[in-house]
This record gives structure tokens, C-alpha cells and sequence, in this order.
């Protein structure tokens, strides 16, 4: 073998490995319909298993990375509803000055600043009570309406082959590449044996 077979076969052995893990990436994807070839039934692995990675992906969405206990937890932790006081106490003053004077214009009468804010300071503190409550119960029952892994299973087994493919490949493009390359790095190091082995057996 010459010097131009032997660069000949690296870079046709770097060319196979990159070719090959550029078909076997694509094959994920392609093709998106079943196609039969030889008698054998060739469909890409994601829109093959499309229902069953939505149903996989809807399980953990609903079990792992959104579970109600976690927000239950989040939603009526007592921290909330201090970062919201200011703006409920604003409300209420405004309900006790003005908008219940409206409502009952004989109150204004007997209703000062004093008795306004003794009004306003027992709301705030029964509300403090109330919310964990609320919330509690409102978020049980957002559990019972709302099947977190159902909307997801069925939003990814709804999506197009197109759309699937295009937010795989917006998550995983660089990593497909490195791919891409490793295989023609593979190959180019096969190349490399098989002239490094034709020559030692020459």
C-alpha cells in the first residue's frame, strides 16, 4: 500500500465513523412515518415511542418536578402572605374609609381613625388565620380538578413530529455534534490502525 492509499483509507475510515453516527443521530428522528424496506418496518425511535416518552415524561412532571405537596407547601407558607400585607392593608383601609361609608352612609358617624384602625388590625390578624386555610383547600381541590400528568401526556403525544423534533434538537444540538465528531474521531483512529497494521505486516 502507498503513501496515498494509506491517507486514502484514513480518511475514508474518518468519513465512515462521522457518516455513520450523522445516520444513526438522523434515524432518532427519520423517518417520522413507518416505512417498510426489505420487508422490515423502519420508523425513527422518537415518533415510534412518541406516546410512551409522553406518558413517561408526564409521570415524572407529575411526580417528581411539580408535585402538589411541594406547592402546597410554597403556597401557604406564612411568608407570602406577609409580602402581600402592604397591599391588603391598603385595601382594607380603603374598604373601611371609603367604600363601606359608601355602602352605609350612617356609619360615618360612629367610625373614626381609632375604630378603623381597631377594624383593620382584627381583619389582618383573622385573615392571617383564614389563609393557610384557604389555600390549603383550595389547593386540595386543584389537585382533584387539575391531573398534572394527564396534560402532559397529553401535550407531548400531541405534538407534531416536526415540533418534537425541533425541541430535541434545540436541547441536544451541540450535544449531537460532539457526537458527530466523536465518531469521526473513532473513525479516524480505526483508519489509523489499520495503516499502522498493514504497515508492521508489510
Amino acid at each position: 500500500m502507498h503513501f496515498t492509499g494509506y491517507i486514502s483509507t484514513i480518511i475514508l475510515s474518518t468519513f465512515t465513523g462521522w457518516v455513520t453516527t450523522w445516520i444513526a443521530i438522523k434515524m432518532l428522528f427519520h423517518p417520522r412515518k413507518p416505512v417498510k424496506i426489505f420487508g422490515l418496518t423502519i420508523q425513527g425511535i422518537f415518533p415510534k415511542n412518541q406516546r410512551q416518552i409522553a406518558e413517561k415524561l408526564g409521570q415524572v412532571v407529575g411526580k417528581e418536578l411539580l408535585s402538589f405537596e411541594e406547592i402546597e407547601q410554597k403556597v401557604t407558607n406564612p411568608d407570602n402572605l406577609q409580602k402581600l400585607r402592604p397591599d391588603i392593608e391598603a385595601h382594607v383601609d380603603n374598604f373601611l374609609r371609603n367604600r363601606l361609608k359608601e355602602i352605609f352612609p350612617m356609619l360615618a358617624m360612629f367610625i373614626g381613625d381609632k375604630t378603623i384602625g381597631q377594624l383593620k388590625d382584627a381583619f389582618l390578624i383573622e385573615l392571617e388565620n383564614l389563609f393557610p386555610v384557604l389555600m390549603k383547600n383550595y389547593m386540595n381541590k386543584l389537585q382533584h380538578d387539575l391531573d398534572l400528568e394527564k396534560i402532559v401526556t397529553e401535550k407531548v403525544a400531541n405534538f407534531s413530529s416536526e415540533k418534537l423534533e425541533d425541541i430535541l434538537n434545540q436541547i441536544t444540538k451541540k450535544e449531537f455534534k460532539f457526537l458527530e465528531l466523536i465518531g469521526g474521531i473513532f473513525g479516524f483512529l480505526i483508519g489509523l490502525i489499520q495503516v499502522l497494521m498493514a504497515i508492521v505486516l508489510k
